[in-house]
């Protein structure tokens, strides 16, 4: 990326973000990736437990970590130039820090690309007579467990001329701390593309005792209240959004829609000695991000045969469904390859009351033992479970189900051997 510090004076976002699209096209007629003008066609097809919805179509996969199919060339190309950004390892010179996670989409979302690493990340608060304060003004409530480190300070005394930037730690006024797992990208371009009102009707028709609740959450751009549907607690609207909120938070860059940098364990004097303070990227970056994610496909379906189908009907008859909603259908969307399509996450993107499950953290209105149904489908791509990464098999997960998952467990501990086996094979074909 080429954020706005960097050099200057620059040509503008949208000029330069073009012409990176422009050079992934041209680079695509070259190796005749373009040679026709139709939409590229699907190699697998992720839905094949239900007729798509209302006569729309079927949301299309390539390979993991590929493209959604039917993407028409400049859109493809838009892909591949995120894909390059979301590469890319940000330094200092770029804005990085001075505290953060990591220095790299890629760090995290990778193995394949767009994946997990199961990189686990740390959230902490204090609760305090029945409330929960995120301790803000100590760096909370996400920990950045890496920083730059020395830095030269100009125009200072001979001893001090460096300054030290430290990874946050939890501090000692914390009594919750939380771990949270990264989530894989796959797909979420179809997620985004579902509307507000399908999450709320769906909420409003589940059962009474695992009726989820909708994270109403103000999306940044327009000022409006949305359906909230990313992240464990549901609290990111929307791909745009989130690929701010990423670039500030996890990288500690700043952008038009997060341009406060955070500060380190909360000291606003550390600061002063930012050597990249200001706007740190113009935009372009987040956009190609956003592109990236959008356009990234769905996990392809692995093989099904007789133990996986009898597996889909444990899983139904055990109220595994209640929550992990098998299907959806996106509306209207400029992208034909994500518009009026069906697909099947096996999530309701729904915040739930998890019992002892749920990770003590708030987040605007999703409360501590509260969180967000967590997708299955491309489950064994990942290497370990839950929000906190604890179960290393889907047994083990269904296992640590409660409260509002808690009867799904019971029915799962009732199960005999072979329904386990054939309902285990089912999720691990998803």
């Amino acid at each position: 990326m080429y954020p706005l510090i960097r050099q200057g004076v620059l040509s503008s976002p949208s000029t330069r973000l073009t012409a990176r699209v422009a050079l992934a096209l041209l680079a695509m007629l070259a190796l005749g990736a373009c040679e026709r003008d139709e939409p590229l066609a699907p190699t697998q097809e992720t839905d094949v437990l239900s007729n798509p919805i209302d006569g729309g179509g079927f949301a299309l996969a390539t390979t993991l970590g590929g493209p959604i199919a039917g993407l028409t060339p400049e859109e493809l190309a838009r892909f591949e130039a995120g894909r390059e950004d979301f590469q890319e390892i940000e330094t200092i010179e770029d804005g990085l820090g001075p505290v953060f996670n990591e220095a790299g989409c890629v760090e995290c979302h990778n193995d394949p690309i767009g994946g997990t690493t199961g990189r686990l990340e740390t959230r902490f608060g204090k609760w305090e007579k029945g409330k929960f304060d995120p301790l803000d003004r100590y760096g909370g409530s996400l920990m950045q467990d890496q920083a730059i480190g020395k830095v030269r300070v100009e125009g200072r005394r001979r001893d001090q001329r460096f300054f030290t930037f430290e990874p946050e730690v939890v501090p000692r006024r914390a009594n919750q701390t939380a771990l949270r797992n990264t989530q894989s990208l796959f797909g979420l371009g179809l997620v985004d593309a579902i509307p507000d009102a399908t999450l709320i009707a769906l909420a409003n028709r589940q059962p009474r005792d695992t009726r989820g609740k909708v994270h109403m959450v103000k999306e940044i751009r327009t000022g409006a209240m949305r359906a909230s549907r990313f992240g464990w607690k549901a609290q990111v609207p929307t791909l745009f959004q989130f690929a701010g909120d990423a670039y500030l938070n996890e990288m500690g860059i700043t952008n038009p829609e997060f341009p406060n940098e955070n500060l380190p364990q909360g000291d606003e004097d550390a600061l002063k000695f930012n050597p990249v303070p200001g706007l740190q990227d113009d935009g372009e970056g987040v956009d190609l991000f956003t592109d990236f994610m959008t356009f990234l496909g769905p996990p392809p379906r692995g093989p099904t045969n007789s133990e996986t189908k009898a597996g889909e009907k444990v899983f139904l008859n055990i109220g595994c469904a209640n929550c992990h909603t098998p299907t959806h259908q996106t509306g209207f969307s400029p992208v034909q390859a994500l518009s009026n399509k069906t697909f099947h996450p096996f999530s309701d993107f729904l915040l739930h009351d998890m019992g002892k499950l749920g990770d003590g953290i708030v987040q605007g209105n999703a409360r501590a033992k509260e969180m967000r149904t967590a997708p299955l489908w491309g489950l064994m791509a990942r290497p370990t479970f839950l929000h906190d990464g604890r179960a290393t098999t889907p047994e083990a997960a269904i296992l640590a189900h409660d409260g509002q998952g808690r009867d799904a467990r019971r029915n799962f501990e009732r199960l005999d051997s072979r329904e386990r086996r054939s309902l285990i094979a089912f999720l691990e074909s998803l």
